[in-house]
């Protein structure tokens, strides 16, 4: 399977009822950028996972800043943003895909083997003029 997705694929099956997009945006010195980010425009269909919130535990005493959290809470976040056994799931970040990349080893972690990483990610979608969505 392609770790990968490129803009142009993901654009032909968006709005497929088993396909979930995860927008993992995120910065780290300013936490709350990813979900004005969002807010501001998103894939279409999209649903937001912040890294702090969605995508790690929290942080205590020598765990470092994004911890892994428990099996069994990261399966609840991930049911929670729509995802099943059996969605196929797309996940992305701004551009590098550093963030989505976290979203995608969390998934392949639970057992989840249909996920893959944009391309070049929001920015890149942007670039080719595709269609992008604002609100929550």
């Amino acid at each position: 399977m392609n770790l990968l997705i490129e803009c142009a694929e993901l654009a032909r099956v968006i709005g497929d009822p088993d396909l979930r997009v995860i927008d993992c945006r995120f910065e780290l010195l300013d936490p709350d950028a990813g979900q004005r980010q969002y807010a501001s425009g998103h894939i279409p269909g999209a649903v937001f996972a912040d890294l702090d919130r969605d995508l790690a535990a929290p942080a205590a005493g020598g765990t470092g800043r994004h911890p892994l959290p428990d099996a069994s809470t990261m399966a609840r976040t991930f049911g929670r943003l729509g995802i099943s056994n059996s969605s196929r799931v797309v996940v992305y970040d701004e551009d590098n895909g550093a963030l989505a990349a976290r979203c995608w080893w969390l998934l392949r972690w639970l057992g989840h083997d249909d996920a893959r990483v944009l391309n070049g990610g929001y920015a890149r979608w942007r670039s080719l003029g595709l269609p992008a969505r604002a609100g929550h």
